[in-house]
């Protein structure tokens, strides 16, 4: 079956840095658009970057120029770079994979941007 690990959260000053990872299991995901989304308290999860298959990835505008998603192909991972951080970029984000119709979602990893 798929699973996800996601590592990298944490606690962060603003303008800090954190990288987050997502290594991916079960299937074959070289084939699929991967990426990360976020969930604020009391808010709506919302896409931060989607990337295709050895394709451009698309960004929200709130996170453009500081984040950076990457794909190691040969081992399922994928990586999203985060740089001068944000209190309103505090949210729980997710691991996401489709391919078609389907999707996956990671766990979730806590990211706390402190003023």
């Amino acid at each position: 079956q798929v699973q996800f690990v996601e590592s990298g959260g944490g606690l962060v000053h603003t303008g800090g840095s954190l990288r987050l990872s997502c290594a991916a299991s079960g299937s074959i995901f070289s084939l699929y658009s991967m990426g990360w989304y976020r969930q604020a308290p009391g808010k709506q999860r919302e896409l931060v970057v989607i990337m295709p298959p050895f394709g451009s990835p698309r960004y929200a505008d709130s996170v453009k120029g500081r984040f950076t998603i990457s794909r190691e192909y040969a081992k399922n991972t994928v990586y999203l770079q985060m740089n001068s951080l944000q209190p309103e970029d505090t949210a729980v984000y997710y691991c996401y994979a489709s391919l078609g119709d389907l999707g996956y979602w990671g766990q979730g990893t806590q990211v706390t941007v402190s003023s």
